[in-house]
């Protein structure tokens, strides 16, 4: 059974930074692609950074230059760095877990089939 589990969130001050923990299990790592992702309230969740198991990453532009995505795949955990938050990065932060195509991953959320139940982050002004 492939299981995801979330940590780390919180409530932060805009400037402040948080650090994201995701533990996968269950899953063929040298096969998959992992990310986080964020649902802003009454929004659609959207992606925020990829990352594949050779270490290649992808962000998404509101984040680049503040978040850093990172593995340690002898734990098999996924971390999120978030550093210089904004009151609009408040959201529901997901990790999940998907293989992609033709070894290639990708940013949107339908690629991924495995999640986790969310952490809140919260950044106020």
């Amino acid at each position: 059974e492939v299981q995801v589990v979330e940590s780390g969130g919180g409530l932060v001050q805009a400037g402040g930074s948080l650090r994201l923990s995701c533990a996968a299990s269950g899953i063929l790592r040298s096969r998959d692609c992992m990310g986080w992702f964020r649902q802003p309230p009454e929004k659609e969740r959207e992606g925020v950074a990829i990352i594949d198991r050779f270490g290649q990453t992808e962000y998404a532009d509101s984040v680049k230059g503040r978040f850093t995505i990172s593995q340690d795949s002898a734990k098999n955990t996924l971390y999120l760095q978030m550093n210089s938050l904004k009151p609009e990065d408040t959201a529901s932060y997901y990790c999940a877990a998907g293989q992609g195509s033709g070894g290639a991953c990708y940013i949107g959320r339908n690629w991924y089939n495995f999640w986790g139940q969310g952490t809140q982050v919260t950044v106020s002004s």
